[in-house]
């Protein structure tokens, strides 16, 4: 069963052969489960690394236990290197043969490199080789994403009704948040199950060869959905981009649209960063707390957020996407230093404070796959998403647990990654003075998607 969509674009009159649709209710849940597990799958990848730091410190960085936690956290940051080269491929692909087909592949590649790193030779079978191929291997990793995550978004959005893309858009994140639980889970239970001589003799190969498996559900996922609606509108009016015009029509008419997506994207990946993928590193180093405490204060934490994910979605819908991330912003340079305080009491008190800081970010976390997208015309929006989101995330956010770490060892300041974070906040706060408000504006069409919230459709309205 469908119903007509949302009307099209300004500067996109309607033409009678369109008549525009939308997907039913299940298929569009079947599109967010897709993309939410594929896009849980690339976070796990990523948040397994980052939870065992002590693991490939010691296998593929033996002798000193500082420089060999710089170098596996700059390992960790070198994938981000790659991340605006696979924007720059993947991106502009997508607008041109599908979204569907781009993930496809990434997912496969992301996961196959995950799952070859839980089967590398150490550096103490193949001496300076194994860090080698762990570089190698993290750069197929960076390379794959650069395309995994704005093509997520991007596939996520189109398919969802316009009046509910916060709440069905929060699942994305929702999904990142479970990737990375997951990742904390698995090391934890091993920690627990194997005890820790074991998980670092051989344990820690488990978690990166789950990501096969998790790999394959994904692309069965996805395999069984056509392509978004609103990409298959633009291929049924021959209005698909060329690689190389696509990008030109890009840059020269949407730069200012990339300039605010790149503040934005700052300062949520600065915080992402930060309170996600270097925490564990900190606990344990800066606070003192064992492994498997600061593995427990992380899953607990990372749980707490995903519950609350769709709820931050789903306001956003109600109130729009501005006032939630004036909200998270100001909170975040508000609270950072005081959170990161009471994170040095103690287990129960670091628990708090990671919670206040996790509560705060979920606005601008629930909201960015709703938001982004709907940035750009549905022409570009796969490359501008893309490109403009992993150049920002490459040069500021992959690299923030390395820098954090490098400045704590400089300074002998423990408060660092907090000033940090309200640096990036302030940044995203004058972003968000230029942001355009897009809750409930259409993704159909060839223009840029028209501004302004619309109201929640009234209670018994039938909705995909």
């Amino acid at each position: 069963m469908t119903q007509r969509a949302s009307s099209p674009c300004p500067g996109d009159a309607p033409r009678p052969e369109d008549a525009d649709v939308a997907p039913s209710r299940r298929t569009v849940r079947q599109a967010v489960a897709a993309s939410a597990i594929g896009n849980g799958t690339e976070w796990f990848d990523y948040g397994i690394f980052a939870v065992s730091i002590t693991y490939i410190t010691h296998h593929f960085f033996p002798g000193d236990a500082a420089t060999g936690t710089l170098l596996s956290l700059a390992t960790f940051a070198f994938s981000f290197v790659m991340r605006p080269l696979g924007g720059l491929f993947w991106g502009p692909l997508g607008d041109r043969i599908g979204r569907k087909r781009v993930l496809a592949m990434t997912i496969l590649l992301m996961a196959g490199a995950t799952f070859l790193i839980g089967l590398l030779p150490t550096a103490g079978s193949i001496g300076a080789a194994a860090p080698v191929a762990l570089i190698v291997l993290r750069a197929v990793q960076g390379f794959s994403s650069g395309g995994e995550y704005g093509g997520a978004a991007t596939f996520m959005a189109e398919y969802a009704p316009d009046r509910r893309r916060g709440f069905y858009g929060s699942f994305l994140e929702f999904g990142t948040l479970a990737g990375y639980a997951f990742g904390s889970l698995i090391v934890l239970t091993g920690e627990i199950v194997l005890g820790g001589e074991a998980m670092m003799e051989w344990g820690w190969r488990i978690p990166f060869l789950v990501a096969g498996p998790l790999g394959v559900v994904g692309l069965y996922l996805r395999s069984r959905l056509s392509d978004s609606p609103v990409f298959e509108e633009l291929e049924g009016r021959q209005e698909r981009q060329g690689a190389l015009a696509g990008l030109k029509v890009l840059f020269r008419d949407h730069w200012r649209r990339m300039l605010v997506m790149t503040g934005l994207v700052i300062s949520v990946n600065v915080v992402n960063y930060t309170l996600i993928s270097y925490m564990p590193t900190y606990l344990e180093g800066q606070v003192g707390m064992a492994n498997r405490t600061a593995l427990t204060v992380m899953f607990l934490a990372q749980l707490m957020m995903m519950l609350l994910m769709p709820l931050g979605g789903a306001l956003s819908d109600r109130l729009g996407r501005k006032p939630l991330w004036y909200a998270s912003l100001v909170g975040l340079i508000v609270f950072s230093v005081p959170m990161y305080l009471l994170m040095d009491q103690g287990f129960w008190l670091a628990l708090l404070g990671f919670a206040v800081l996790g509560l705060l970010f979920i606005p601008q976390l629930s909201t960015i796959s709703a938001t982004f997208p709907a940035m750009f015309p549905a022409p570009v929006r796969y490359a501008g998403f893309a490109i403009t989101y992993n150049v920002a995330t490459s040069v500021f956010g992959g690299t923030a647990p390395l820098l954090n770490e490098w400045l704590v060892g400089e300074t002998g300041n423990a408060l660092v990654p907090a000033f940090f974070m309200v640096a990036a906040s302030v940044l995203g706060l004058v972003a968000t003075l230029f942001m355009k408000e897009t809750a409930g504006a259409s993704l159909r069409g060839t223009g840029v998607p028209e501004t302004g919230v619309q109201p929640i459709l009234p209670e018994g309205t039938k909705t995909p």
